[in-house]
């Protein structure tokens, strides 16, 4: 098999074969296959697309590209969620204690973040002596026995995919549907769960622009998940704004305590509690069973509302970090979390209501003070980011505090006030609300 003959097919719009994409796949992760013949390949699918059975197949052949892991030790239905990722979205803090203290185990694997702030990993390393590497053994115990563990991603899951991303990352192919598609669920299904929960973004702070597009993107994941025996659903949410007010690593844990503590923003205590809620239903656990989708979701949310009033998941959050080496304490005290040592404010110019605030230049911004990477080597600065004061909609006097930037360069942080400066802007009528949970496709 010759991979130029498979490039050229690709680039006249021709679907291609099972072998031929295994060919590409397999050779590209041996090393067999050079950067700059797959970065050919995947420019060709990026303008001529690839079909669903060519989706499918590019899915299953990343997935097979390394480990499948077995969970089989862990009781219960385990179910794993995934974002396709926004600004400020720290959702796995919140709603993995949540649907953990209504019965779901959840073992997850998480990676780090490329672009505005760290990922689940570097979050949750903020904290002090928090491990996210464990032993199988030692995962698998915390899972069984705390009810839930988080660690980074394995090189052993999916390999193709971490060499591809990489190679698209670089070569401006990301924003592809099947690409995002093969990427996204060929470590899902390696990771080991039964089920899957998918929070696909839409609006200026995402991948997907518009809702039409998030749509697309999750029927085919979803499709993919149970075509591959994993129940799966997703959920469309808006990402035109950040989610919540932090932005940044130990900032987003700050965040992720107070909403466990009933003192979060309203957007993503709600967009968390829906989250948990689906969980709930997948794992057919807190009266679930046997309901169907509309009444096991309505009756996960009920139980995910309790665990939440009742103190139930902040306590399940506390025995996580505490598993995994951290500090419970910086529930109590988040002065324990990295701090920052300079800060600085963007004031508003006028009297009126904030008719929109960009998630994307917040997101830049926040990648100014440190708490973003521009390549996955690069270190970040786990105190640095973004306070939002003010979110769209509300009501803002000329010299009142829009957002508060956190970091220790004062170069960044004046670099990153004139970015996030471009975020807001001000009106004197007030803006149409915005739906922030837009569809549940299941």
């Amino acid at each position: 098999m010759n991979t130029v003959d498979i490039i050229t097919k690709k680039r006249d719009g021709i679907s291609l074969t099972t072998e031929e994409i295994r060919f590409l796949v397999d050779g590209y992760t041996a090393g067999d296959i050079p950067d700059y013949q797959m970065a050919a390949f995947l420019m060709a699918v990026f303008f001529k697309g690839m079909d669903r059975g060519e989706t499918v197949c590019l899915t299953e052949c990343m997935r097979d590209s390394g480990d499948v892991v077995d969970l089989s030790g862990v009781k219960g239905i385990k179910v794993d969620k995934h974002s396709t990722g926004g600004v400020g979205d720290k959702t796995t803090l919140i709603v993995g204690p949540i649907a953990s203290a209504c019965g779901v185990p959840i073992a997850k694997m998480s990676g780090r973040g490329l672009g505005f702030t760290g990922g689940t990993v570097d979050k949750l390393e903020s904290i002090p002596g928090f491990r996210t590497s464990m032993e199988e053994s030692e995962f698998i115990d915390q899972v069984n026995t705390r009810g839930i563990a988080v660690i980074g991603q394995t090189g052993h899951i999916a390999p193709a995919d971490k060499k591809i991303y990489a190679l698209r990352d670089v070569t401006g192919t990301v924003e592809n549907l099947s690409l995002i598609t093969s990427s996204i669920m060929s470590k899902k299904l390696a990771a080991g769960s039964d089920a899957i929960l998918l929070d696909v973004k839409c609006g200026r702070g995402a991948f997907m622009k518009t809702e039409e597009e998030a749509v697309q993107l999750a029927q085919l994941m979803v499709d993919i998940g149970n075509d591959s025996g994993k129940k799966t659903m997703a959920v469309i949410s808006d990402m035109e704004q950040p989610l919540g007010r932090a932005v940044g690593n130990s900032l987003e844990v700050m965040e992720a305590i107070d909403v466990l503590k009933g003192q979060g923003p309203e957007d993503i205590t709600q967009l968390s509690l829906e989250l948990a809620g689906i969980m709930v239903y997948l794992s057919q656990v807190a009266g679930t069973e046997g309901l169907c989708m509309e009444d096991g979701i309505a009756k996960g949310r009920e139980a995910a509302g309790q665990a939440l009033a009742d103190g139930r998941a902040l306590q399940r959050f506390c025995s996580f970090v505490e598993g995994q080496g951290g500090d419970p304490k910086i529930t109590e005290d988040p002065g324990l979390l990295p701090q920052a040592t300079l800060s600085a404010t963007v004031k508003a110019e006028r009297d009126g209501f904030i008719t929109s605030l960009d998630a994307m230049a917040i997101g830049i911004a926040s990648q100014h003070t440190g708490a973003g990477r521009q390549r996955k080597e690069d270190a970040i600065d786990l105190s640095a980011g973004t306070v939002l004061n003010a979110k769209r909609g509300d009501k803002v006097c000329a010299g009142d505090v829009l957002c508060t930037l956190y970091g220790n360069d004062e170069t960044k942080l004046k670099t990153a006030s004139e970015e996030a400066a471009k975020a807001f802007a001000i009106d004197d009528n007030v803006p149409e609300e915005r739906k922030l949970i837009k569809r549940i496709i299941g």
